[in-house]
């Protein structure tokens, strides 16, 4: 996704930029919170099947969670500077 966003920077310049970092931050919060849907998705059929193993799971669903956060933050800063 950032390669699509320098690529379209390299070749639209004036003030177009804005609205398309604006768009590219939000394809990324888009695709992190399905991202995210689909690990509590995984989590919650792991449990059903698996009770004993609701902690476990549980632990890594957060941890998967938080990097995924994680890089998107990281894909909306870099939207933001591409603006400034």
């Amino acid at each position: 996704m950032l390669n699509i966003l320098a690529i379209l920077l390299e070749f639209v310049k004036g003030p177009y930029v804005p609205g398309i970092a604006a768009v590219a931050a939000a394809i990324a919060v888009i695709g992190a919170a399905w991202g995210i849907g689909g690990i509590g998705k995984s989590a919650m059929e792991a449990i059903a099947r698996q009770p004993e193993a609701a902690g476990n799971v549980r632990s890594s669903m957060i941890i998967a969670g938080a990097l995924v956060e994680g890089a998107t933050l990281f894909a909306v800063v870099v939207c933001i500077l591409a603006v400034i």
